[in-house]
């Protein structure tokens, strides 16, 4: 009896020893545990962002030259062999609907469509004026020109998503194709115009020696325009209501600068500047396209946090 009363003091300090063992346990834990929230309470955040309905989608890209001549068309080329090797590279595939070339390498005007998942979500950050500085070969005296493509990226429309009367809406004209001597092409009547009444919209395709597939090409071009219209104009209209709540300042057409002789691309709508032009132009995209797609998550908490207030 008298052993047990004097063990007793022993066994109380062993357990106060094991709780401050593990008060500075949980002491030494409590900076990764609030590391750990603060990034669970993020991604929360950000799966309660409504996802966009065309992200999966399959995008209808158009690449235009403009000012600068033939130093646009030449930038409009390497645009399009850019996206077309960061589509490879994702395993996507792409398909030229429409392409009308300089003869000299480059590109007046080029509507691709690009097939695979997730193409819309990355390529969308694309739209806009595409600016180029650099010194022409033909430029003797070594100045520098600034030249701009436009680059317009679409969701590709499903038929379901917009409604055509062929009867009504459309005016269809078959004309003969052209192109060099001696081609079938120039035998058949199988380029084809298609006109949409209710907004004037017209489509030219005349690549295909097939009326049938050059008109199925017309309608794939004209469902992505038209759903971008639509798209657009409800988009302009949130644009409105959240600039009535919050207000905003005004941003260049202008997306991009690639400044050949400094070997730099910079995005102006979020200030990154990367000194790898050469890899970007090969393909190397996704840097790019990373910090404007983390800029726009950013942008859906804030606005988020706005209306919750």
């Amino acid at each position: 009896m008298l052993d047990d009363v004097i063990e007793q003091p022993t066994v109380v300090t062993d357990g106060l020893d094991h709780l401050h063992e593990l008060r500075e346990f949980a002491r030494a834990e409590l900076p990764a545990l609030q590391k750990r929230q603060i990034a669970l309470e993020e991604r929360l955040r950000e799966l309660l962002i409504p996802r966009d309905p065309n992200d999966e989608k399959n995008v209808i890209l158009e690449i235009r030259a403009g000012t600068g001549g033939d130093e646009a068309s030449l930038f409009a080329g390497e645009l399009l062999r850019m996206y077309t090797r960061y589509a490879q590279e994702h395993g996507w595939k792409v398909e030229t609907l429409s392409l009308s070339d300089t003869g000299l390498g480059g590109v007046k005007e080029v509507i691709a469509l690009i097939s695979g998942r997730g193409a819309y979500s990355r390529l969308k950050f694309e739209g806009g004026v595409h600016r180029v500085q650099r010194v022409p070969a033909t430029e003797a005296s070594g100045r520098i020109h600034t030249s701009a493509v436009t680059v317009a990226v679409m969701p590709e429309a499903d038929e379901v998503e917009v409604k055509i009367n062929e009867e009504k809406d459309l005016r269809i004209d078959v004309m003969r194709a052209s192109g060099p001597g001696g081609q079938s092409v120039n035998t058949t009547d199988s380029a084809v115009r298609i006109t949409h009444l209710p907004t004037g919209m017209v489509i030219v395709c005349r690549d295909e020696k097939s009326q049938h597939k050059n008109k199925a090409r017309a309608l794939k071009i004209l469902r992505a325009r038209l759903l971008e219209k639509a798209r657009s104009e409800q988009e302009a209209k949130i644009a409105e209501v959240r600039r009535s709540m919050v207000g905003t300042g005004d941003r260049s057409e202008r997306i991009r600068t690639y400044n050949f002789p400094q070997s730099r691309v910079t995005d102006h709508r979020i200030n990154l500047t990367i000194h790898r032009l050469d890899q970007v132009l090969d393909g190397a995209l996704d840097p790019v396209i990373d910090a404007l797609a983390a800029h726009e998550r950013q942008s859906g908490l804030s606005a988020g946090a706005e209306v919750s207030r």
